[in-house]
């Protein structure tokens, strides 16, 4: 069995109020030096080893992210 890890970001042209807004509570909380803040999302697979790269750039793209507006990556990771 493998660990894959699929981290789904908006696109750099795309808005993201969520991370403006943790961006501008930061300071409010006494954490300054933060420029900017991006919120995506992490997801933790755990994939027989049969599953190949294609497979789960399927999964990436069709479920996990909506490619008109986020990127995601794709990554196996050691267990």
């Amino acid at each position: 069995m493998a660990r894959v890890v699929v981290d789904v970001m908006p696109k750099p042209e795309i808005l993201d109020p969520q991370g403006q807004a943790v961006a501008g509570a930061l300071p409010r909380l006494g954490f300054h030096g933060v420029r900017d803040v991006r919120q995506g999302k992490h997801f933790e697979l755990d994939v027989d080893d049969s599953v190949d790269d294609d497979t789960l750039d399927k999964i990436a793209e069709g479920f996990l992210s909506n490619p008109v507006i986020e990127d995601f990556v794709v990554r196996r990771v050691d267990q």
